[in-house]
């Protein structure tokens, strides 16, 4: 494996405003998006979750291995999958959740795993940062291998599921200092920051001086683009290709994902190497994910699209 991504596993049951009750399922969750996103650009990819034995555990086990992650760290439990209803607007969706006493949730493995020296980066964050023992899972996995490889956090913040938003804050500062990436979207940065521009809050967390916390943080806003954040260095806005919008499911992941992978074909292997990349291989890597998540939305579902898709899309816009 190259990189491996931890958390949830989940079935998404999507419907709309037009037709409220009648949904489609997808195997779904933010981590698993971004892990099928990585896997079909084509870079070795790895999944730690614990899957539920139930008909859904096995729908998304077989998911993973159709894409051809590696499933060798995921455990299995007779508790049920969590599930997830969305229902798809114009600008954002909206979620129900299931979660409690889900097999995702309770993953707690002993001891923590290691995980081996081809594994170059590693995904964290959603709402398997809300249950316990899960997050104090991830968050040990997490600082096992910080400073070893890169760490990308993506917090996907979903506030209906957040019992205590000041203690859910303070948890994310921990989990900020543990990332070397911070990918967030505006929605995500209104949540934990309100009151302010976005990009500016996110900004304000790289000048914290942490140590050694994140060199760097891309802020997605929808149909805007994104923004990339650089400590000592001015903003670098990236536009989203235009395209016609079927579902954003999914986007978010598939974006954070593209550009972990832009990234290691950068030659970033450690903090020292993000730091020195320089502004047009920065902006290489954002629009090569850029060019991911806008094909992701013209798909019905999280979809992401495959190396041939994205190198496609970019040639036909140059």
């Amino acid at each position: 494996m190259q990189v491996a991504f931890v958390g949830e596993a989940l079935i998404d049951f999507t419907g709309s405003p037009a037709r409220p009750l009648a949904f489609q399922g997808h195997a779904g969750g933010s981590p698993l998006n971004a892990a099928v996103a990585c896997a079909r650009l084509g870079v070795p990819t790895a999944y730690l979750t614990q899957l539920s034995t139930d008909l859904f555990g096995e729908q998304l086990l077989g998911h993973l291995q159709a894409n051809g992650i590696d499933t060798s760290l995921v455990t299995r439990s007779s508790a049920p999958s969590t599930l997830a209803f969305v229902e798809r607007g114009d600008r954002t969706n909206r979620y129900a959740f299931f979660t409690t006493g889900s097999a995702d949730a309770a993953w707690s493995p002993q001891p923590v795993p290691r995980l081996p020296t081809t594994c170059r980066a590693l995904h964290f964050g959603s709402i398997s940062l809300l249950r316990e023992p899960g997050a104090t899972a991830i968050t040990a996995l997490v600082r096992a291998h910080a400073g070893r490889l890169i760490v990308v956090f993506d917090p996907n913040v979903r506030l209906g599921l957040i019992d205590d938003l000041p203690a859910y804050r303070e948890r994310f500062d921990t989990w900020r200092r543990l990332a070397t990436v911070l990918k967030l979207s505006d929605e995500d940065v209104a949540a934990l920051a309100p009151g302010g521009p976005p990009v500016e809050a996110a900004a304000q967390w790289l000048r914290q001086g942490d140590e050694p916390g994140p060199s760097a943080a891309v802020v997605t806003q929808g149909g805007q683009g994104a923004t990339l954040l650089r400590r000592g260095r001015p903003p670098m806005p990236v536009p989203a290709p235009a395209v016609t919008v079927r579902d954003t499911i999914g986007a978010g992941d598939t974006f954070g994902a593209a550009l972990t992978v832009a990234l290691l074909e950068a030659g970033v292997g450690t903090d020292a190497d993000l730091q020195a990349l320089d502004d047009a291989a920065w902006r290489a890597a954002l629009e090569f994910a850029a060019a991911a998540a806008a094909l992701n939305c013209e798909r019905e579902g999280a979809d992401p699209p495959d190396r041939s898709a994205v190198t496609a899309a970019l040639a036909g816009r140059r």
